[in-house]
């Protein structure tokens, strides 16, 4: 029973906290060649997302990234559970980077010692856009610094993701709660 009981916990905590287990043989996803990441600090207002049981329910979802004194990221997730007026839900973590060459590719930790891929696959040159996703393509988000996104945006996002092997199926919207 013991073991039966790993088995579960490793196959319920595997893709979570490790961006997938199973071996797979998908080519390696892309990052983009470069992230300044002063430019990326700041507040992002999730646009899609492949959903996860952690963000059950949200809807209004929004990231913000802040320097830390010890160079690690703070990492700020909202939501609001249910409406865009529903109980406003708050998770704080901590990101850093693994690839100093790129800074494209993080880890990132809401839950010590767990922490996930958190790499950066898609990113607009003036940085209104970013896609977040892990080299298993079990996770992505797709952020942008304005509520909304415009449909050719959007599709040319999609488009790329497909190319990148994404089933962009399992791709959903979410409304954000102010326009500007």
């Amino acid at each position: 029973m013991k073991k039966l009981n790993r088995t579960i916990i490793f196959a319920v905590l595997c893709p979570v906290f490790l961006g997938g287990c199973a071996s797979s043989k998908m080519p390696e996803l892309k990052t983009v060649p470069k992230v300044d990441l002063s430019r990326y600090l700041g507040l992002w207002y999730e646009i899609a997302r492949i959903d996860q049981t952690f963000q059950k329910g949200c809807v209004a979802s929004t990231a913000e990234y802040s320097l830390k004194d010890d160079g690690r990221i703070k990492v700020l997730n909202k939501c609001r559970k249910g409406t865009v007026d529903g109980e406003e839900k708050s998770a704080e973590g901590v990101a850093w980077v693994v690839d100093r060459e790129t800074n494209a590719k993080l880890k990132v930790s809401f839950f010590w010692p767990f922490s996930g891929k958190y790499w950066i696959i898609d990113l607009e040159p003036e940085y209104k856009w970013a896609v977040v996703g892990d080299p298993g393509r079990e996770y992505l988000w797709i952020l942008s610094r304005s509520p909304e996104m415009d449909d050719e945006t959007y599709e040319g996002i999609m488009k790329r993701l497909k190319e990148q092997l994404y089933d962009i199926s399992k791709i959903k919207k979410y409304p954000q709660k102010n326009k500007i």
